[in-house]
């Protein structure tokens, strides 16, 4: 339109046009052809693996620390983990001033919005067997397990705050085939009480913890994925959630620390 109109004209994107008659000039150059500012839209939940990271480190380490750190810790890049932050801000689950570190973390009730938008048999891609001798005897057959392996649900729960028995073995693996194969376990279309599960996002299989050579997940995802578990899971979720609150130091430690855990 300005050129039409006979106008010379300059933009911040490197758009020019220069023309005069007197004296003779004539330059014109191409700019961006896409606005270079334009804003990233905030984010509105808490779906996704890049989510299910930086909540995961957001649970499993205590602030503060800065940003940056937490995005290494995370494993992704700065601005990736900075949305999920500004979004967890918005909804007053995490505290911080500005550009500086993150302050504090209602570990609790992010745990609860993170399960908003994430379910154990949903979010994962899950299958259901069959142990005939029940839910225990998988234990014995995980420790012979020579894969990779994060045992969660009720397994996990029932080593900190065991509410009643397992009634359903859970299991994160990289490929539930195999697993299942190495496992000797039966398909069960219609129900079972062992479910294999391969993980929308790995960061089930860190930050694990081993007892009496079993790997079991990290206690923020076992909870995670009790309170989006069919039966009694949510019962037994918040049997664990209270034993989490009553022994911090024995399960989130300082993210400076990370090494020496």
């Amino acid at each position: 339109m300005l050129d039409k109109l006979g106008f010379s004209y300059a933009d911040a994107t490197g758009n020019l046009r220069i023309a005069t008659r007197v004296p003779p000039i004539f330059i014109e150059l191409c700019g961006a052809e896409s606005n270079p500012w334009a804003e990233d839209r905030p984010l509105r939940s808490l779906r996704g693996p890049a989510s299910a990271r930086v909540v995961r480190a957001l649970l499993d380490f205590r602030p503060p620390y800065p940003l940056r750190l937490l995005a290494e810790t995370a494993e992704l890049p700065l601005g990736s983990a900075s949305r999920v932050v500004a979004f967890l801000v918005s909804e007053a689950l995490v505290e911080r001033s500005g550009r500086g570190p993150i302050e504090s973390v209602d570990w609790k009730a992010l745990l609860r919005r993170w399960t908003q938008d994430y379910s154990l048999l949903k979010t994962n891609r899950s299958r259901f067997f069959l142990e005939p001798r029940g839910p225990r005897a998988l234990e014995a057959r995980l420790r012979e397990l020579d894969a990779p392996y994060a045992a969660t649900g009720s397994l996990a729960a029932a080593r900190r705050a065991e509410a009643a028995p397992a009634a359903l073995a859970a299991v994160y693996v990289p490929n539930i085939d195999k697993a299942a194969s190495r496992l000797g376990l039966r398909d069960a279309p219609s129900g079972g009480n062992a479910v294999l599960l391969e993980p929308l996002a790995d960061v089930v299989f860190e930050r694990t913890w081993d007892q009496d050579g079993i790997t079991y997940a990290a206690l923020p995802q076992v909870a995670a994925d009790l309170l989006t578990s069919p039966g009694r899971g949510p019962a037994e979720a918040e049997a664990l959630v209270q034993w989490m609150e009553d022994n911090q130091d024995a399960w989130r430690v300082s993210l400076r620390m990370r090494g020496k855990t």
